[in-house]
């Protein structure tokens, strides 16, 4: 389901079909998210039953194919609905983004009767997913992960522990990278870890920063048994299957910077176009004026180009990569910058939890540093611009 693109400007027309997938998403963000997301932020509770209220409208498997329940859309329809989702809550948008990553990667590289056996349930969210890379050692240089897969018996053991784990001790199951073989990314394997699994154990639920309505948890595995018909693909592909879920994680996380910021936005313009000081409404002073003109062209520039480079993922443009990169750098970046303007023009009230912005600039702080942090994207764009000349 393409949008139509002119090369030339950039400029993209949704069609019809992207339209409704937007308008179905925002819907329920408006009804069944916004309503609540102060109380789980406040309350630090993950909203089980309304994530998985998202299963019956397709969100559960949003590019996973059709033959297990998934929706079998694109990129660019997948960034639609986490930006809308957003707008409502980054932090249920970004636990929604992190399902759909762990299903995408089980479709792509699971064999057929791992399809089968795993993605009906993740795609109707039966089953909600975690994924499992990063260790209390390892983040930007994942493959020097420790976790290790030992062969027993036929079987899997794993002993190790992931670090900063959304959905961890709440997720049914844990999409894991492990060391199955020697140092670096060919000895990485990824195994599908049932929350049942003898041996996995959790950690204490971390206390955050932002994103509190989702559980972040260490996974922990002591002699944890796991069945060999749980290896996704071979032996050593793992790390390329952490890699290849990765610059669509990066649209994702960037799409969940954009709506929140927006929603900090329409914020900034509502309390402006209300408060009153020196005999007139704030938004009458042209300094704040222009800042809401900046704020404004920041974030269409940030939706075009993210829009850009969810469309060449799409055309599986060989510069893909680089443009996944640049757009989560961008986006995030951009989106924390607006959300934090709009905390300072709300002044004293800004800070209060009850206006909403300061969880915004809270949860939106965390994306410039998941799924690679934007020093690592600077990384991946400055070795694509090096690499080619």
């Amino acid at each position: 389901m393409d949008a139509a693109v002119d090369a030339g400007t950039g400029q993209f027309e949704l069609t019809e079909g992207q339209r409704a997938i937007q308008e179905m998403a925002e819907a329920f963000a408006a009804d069944r998210v916004a309503p609540n997301a102060l109380d789980w932020d406040r309350a630090k509770h993950f909203p089980a039953d309304v994530i998985r209220e998202t299963g019956p409208l397709g969100l559960g498997g949003i590019y996973v194919k059709d033959d297990v329940g998934g929706s079998a859309l694109g990129r660019l329809d997948a960034v639609l609905i986490f930006e809308a989702l957003a707008r409502a809550d980054p932090a249920f948008s970004s636990f929604i983004s992190i399902h759909n990553m762990a299903a995408s990667m089980i479709d792509r590289f699971g064999s057929d009767e791992q399809r089968r056996r795993f993605l009906p349930k993740l795609t109707s969210m039966e089953w909600l997913a975690s994924y499992c890379l990063t260790e209390p050692g390892s983040g930007s240089d994942a493959a020097a992960l420790k976790t290790r897969a030992v062969k027993s018996d036929g079987d899997y053991v794993l002993n190790g522990a992931k670090q900063f784990i959304s959905g961890a001790g709440d997720s049914d199951l844990y999409v894991v990278m492990a060391r199955s073989g020697g140092d670096g990314p060919k000895g990485i394997s990824t195994f599908v870890v049932p929350k049942d699994a003898p041996g996995l154990s959790f950690g204490a639920n971390e206390h955050k920063m932002g994103w509190h309505m989702q559980s972040t948890r260490q996974v922990i595995f002591e002699d944890c048994k796991v069945p060999a018909e749980n290896l996704l693909a071979t032996e050593g592909a793992g790390f390329g299957i952490a890699m290849a879920g990765l610059d669509g994680g990066r649209l994702n996380i960037a799409a969940c910077s954009l709506g929140g910021a927006q929603s900090a936005l329409d914020k900034a313009l509502a309390y402006t176009a209300e408060r009153k000081a020196f005999g007139s409404k704030i938004n009458q002073f042209q300094a704040l004026q222009f800042r809401l003109a900046d704020m404004e062209t920041e974030l269409q520039a940030a939706r075009i180009f993210l829009y850009a480079a969810a469309a060449k993922l799409d055309r599986k443009a060989p510069d893909a990569g680089k443009w996944s990169a640049m757009a989560k750098r961008f986006v995030t970046d951009i989106g924390f910058d607006v959300a934090n303007q709009a905390l300072q023009l709300h002044g004293g009230y800004g800070y209060l939890h009850d206006y909403g912005i300061e969880k915004l600039v809270r949860d939106l702080r965390v994306h410039q540093i998941l799924e690679g942090t934007n020093e690592i994207m600077r990384v991946i764009i400055a070795r694509s611009l090096i690499g080619r000349q």
